[in-house]
């Protein structure tokens, strides 16, 4: 009896070890579960953009020179001087653009004293010349008088004439050397800001052969145009009035928005590399851009508003048991899960996480900014979870893994 309930005991235990043998070889064995990594599609804009680096500069510039040569007599503009067009910003020694106009002021009033003295001198002549002539009709004189009181008389028209040119050529020189001592009043010709003096009190100017430039004045700094240098293999794409923003190293956290004012035609080389100037003009009216500071823009080539899309992330996966998968509406051939060209747009294959199981949808990509695509067509709704990429499981034995975190999308 002992012995019966002896083997019935061994046999149990010996069915309950095979039993939980069974159990950890099946729990050892079975795959890991996989996790998904999903984002929402979302509706948005989605932009495809040029990206180029620049420089902020005001609008309209002005370069203030000094036609004449001389000695800084002084100073009343400074840096960030704001400005009125006619206003005085520097003056130059007058006294040697003085002394020239008393001298051609005094040649001029010599040279109408002379005409007054040759203007009596013609009065004589004409009267001599017709007592002459009255002498000839009665014989009275001989005709070699009346002829030399003709030459007397014309040359002294001739002598009147002479000086009236001469008081016209001294007129002229005179109005020549006041215009020269009135350029020796350095003055603003537009309303605007003093950006950059290069003179000081005392120094000297030469303009002999090139204008020096004194003063760099900003018409208006509330209006500043970005001045990108675009690659030739981009160029096509930057069109005026295509919208644009960028940033600037002093603001890093906050984007200015401009719009492409001008595509410049000039080629820019430098080391054989060729880019083109794309004016991107924007409002500063807190004047926080400075002349010369350094932009990155990004200046919009094309644009989808309102648009059903997806992380271009989504376009680039494929799951690891994808070969087993058909994609929905697919006509055989391979689905585009692949690496590549969510740019490009066509057919391509997004993974969808419907009842915990991928599903492949075939759908057509329009723009893609490598942050979102474009869905033109396909099995795809709003709020649709799509698949970006797949997480692995920390361990056998169906452990979960670290939760995974959802890309953020722009919008």
């Amino acid at each position: 009896m002992f012995k019966r309930l002896t083997w019935r005991v061994i046999g149990l235990a010996a069915i309950v070890a095979v039993a939980i043998g069974g159990g950890v070889w099946w729990f050892a064995l079975r795959p890991p579960a996989v996790h998904y990594v999903t984002a929402p599609v979302t509706r948005g804009d989605v932009a495809t953009t040029i990206t180029a680096s620049g420089s902020v500069n005001p609008v309209v510039t002005v370069q203030v020179g000094t036609y004449v040569s001389g000695t800084i007599q002084s100073l009343t503009c400074d840096y960030n001087t704001r400005v009125r067009q006619g206003q005085l910003c520097a003056k130059i020694d007058p006294q040697p653009y003085e002394v020239v106009v008393e001298q051609d002021q005094a040649n001029l009033d010599s040279a109408r004293a002379q005409l007054g003295k040759d203007q009596a001198d013609l009065a004589y002549a004409r009267i001599a010349h017709q007592r002459q002539d009255l002498l000839l009709r009665e014989d009275s004189t001989s005709r070699d008088a009346a002829d030399a009181a003709l030459n007397a008389y014309n040359q002294a028209l001739a002598q009147v004439r002479l000086d009236s040119a001469t008081i016209a050529q001294r007129a002229a020189l005179l109005k020549a050397a006041m215009v020269n001592l009135n350029y020796t009043n350095i003055v603003s010709p537009v309303d605007g800001t003093v950006v950059s003096r290069n003179v000081n009190v005392g120094q000297t100017v030469a303009a002999s052969f090139s204008t020096p430039t004194l003063f760099l004045i900003a018409q208006d700094l509330t209006k500043m145009q970005v001045d990108t240098n675009v690659s030739e293999s981009d160029i096509a794409g930057a069109k005026p009035g295509a919208p644009a923003t960028f940033t600037v190293d002093a603001f890093p956290n906050q984007v200015f928005s401009g719009v492409v004012s001008q595509v410049r035609q000039a080629p820019i080389s430098v080391q054989n590399v060729i880019t083109y100037d794309v004016v991107v003009t924007v409002a500063n009216p807190d004047l926080l851009l400075k002349p010369g500071m350094t932009a990155t823009a990004k200046i919009v080539k094309d644009q989808a508003s309102n648009v059903l899309r997806v992380p271009s992330q989504a376009l680039r996966f494929t799951p690891t048991n994808a070969a087993r998968v058909r994609p929905a509406g697919a006509g055989g051939g391979g689905g585009g899960g692949g690496r590549g060209g969510g740019r490009s747009g066509g057919k391509r294959t997004v993974w969808v996480l419907r009842d915990g199981k991928p599903v492949a949808v075939r759908v057509t990509v329009g723009l893609d900014d490598d942050t979102n695509a474009e869905i033109k067509s396909g099995d795809l709704r709003e709020g649709d979870q799509v698949i970006v990429s797949q997480a692995a499981p920390a361990g056998a034995n169906g452990a979960r893994p670290a939760r995974a975190t959802t890309p953020s999308l722009r919008t």
